[in-house]
């Protein structure tokens, strides 16, 4: 019982402290998206530069740049030297500066800062139920909305590009021909899976804002010849038949719970026999104990689908099984964050 109980507590803390940091962390992500908005990683991408010099760039007085630089370099994200030159951490160069290849400050800037923050101001009353009737209370609800549809669908491109090219290397689809990408958006991982699958031809599924804005995209890949969409809500159009692939990436967890096995049954009608499904989503353990940025998201999508169920990579296993799926594996792809569970029709 004491080995249970030593496992059980193992991630609780303990200290006011460690309470403060938890309390007041949306002040350090906020500090991350104010240097985001006023460019400052992309400003030191080519050397440390003074406060003076920084404010000059941006255009910012120096009391702010003064007061933002220190929070920043209090979380990390920045260092100061002793004669107090700034410049960029690490993971700051390469991955918030716009001169890096890697850089998703466009995802941060704008979907998770003005859209994602600000949902969670909806999370008390999606507790309580009282939910005021123009709130947000789905994704088919906030896509309706051109200008959200456009800046969510924008951003997120950006921070499904890498990941895309993760699962292109992780599923072999040597052998298919057809891919249903089911609620795809822009169709970032459609576009890394037929770039590393040149006979692949791929359905995207999305509200028609989205499946507007994402024809773009498939048009600067050059793969209109290649991929079609169909406008509609995922759940309710039709879907074409005999895939010999589906993909469903952030899909399950932003849907009301009881659609998800309703997904699967369709993603079981719709598969050729042989054919693959997989799931790309964030995903908690059995224990319910992790991973955070995993239970976080689920925590995020909930605030403004109040019905949203909480994955694990278990539950939906099992659920595959009983629409007649077999399991062909089980692997992170954002490393704690999110899993993708790779499901076969049987032949």
């Amino acid at each position: 019982m004491l080995a249970q109980d030593t496992v059980a507590t193992e991630n609780t803390i303990e200290s006011a402290e460690d309470l403060s940091s938890i309390a007041f962390g949306f002040m350090a992500s906020k500090s991350l998206f104010a240097g985001l908005h006023v460019d400052i990683f992309s400003v030191l991408a080519d050397g440390p530069k003074s406060a003076e010099e920084l404010a000059k760039a941006t255009g910012i007085p120096i009391n702010r740049i003064v007061i933002l630089t220190t929070a920043l370099a209090s979380v990390g994200l920045l260092a100061i030297g002793d004669d107090r030159k700034i410049w960029n951490s690490p993971a700051a160069q390469n991955f918030l500066s716009k001169q890096s290849q890697y850089d998703f400050g466009d995802y941060l800037r704008h979907q998770i800062d003005q859209q994602m923050y600000p949902f969670l101001l909806q999370l008390n009353a999606v507790m309580k139920g009282d939910l005021s009737e123009d709130a947000i209370a789905s994704y088919s609800h906030w896509m309706t909305d051109e200008e959200q549809a456009s800046v969510y669908s924008e951003s997120q491109h950006a921070g499904s590009l890498g990941p895309g090219k993760t699962l292109a290397r992780k599923v072999d689809l040597s052998s298919a021909d057809t891919l249903l990408d089911v609620g795809g958006g822009t169709g970032a991982m459609t576009i890394s899976l037929c770039n590393e699958y040149e006979n692949l031809h791929a359905t995207i599924i999305d509200f028609p804002n989205v499946a507007e804005i994402g024809w773009r995209f498939i048009s600067e890949a050059n793969l209109v010849d290649r991929v079609r969409y169909i406008p509609g809500n995922a759940i309710e159009v039709q879907w074409p038949s005999n895939q010999s692939a589906i993909l469903m990436s952030y899909l399950m967890s932003g849907v009301p719970g009881d659609d998800v096995e309703g997904l699967l049954q369709k993603a079981f009608d719709t598969l050729s026999p042989g054919g693959k499904l997989m799931v790309h989503d964030f995903m908690v353990e059995e224990n319910r104990r992790g991973p955070a940025l995993a239970a976080l998201w689920q925590l995020q999508h909930m605030a403004f689908t109040p019905e949203a169920r909480s994955l694990s990579v278990g539950w939906l296993t099992e659920a595959g099984k009983r629409k007649g799926f077999e399991v062909a594996d089980v692997d992170n792809l954002i490393p704690a964050m999110t899993k993708l569970v790779v499901f076969e029709k049987p032949s």
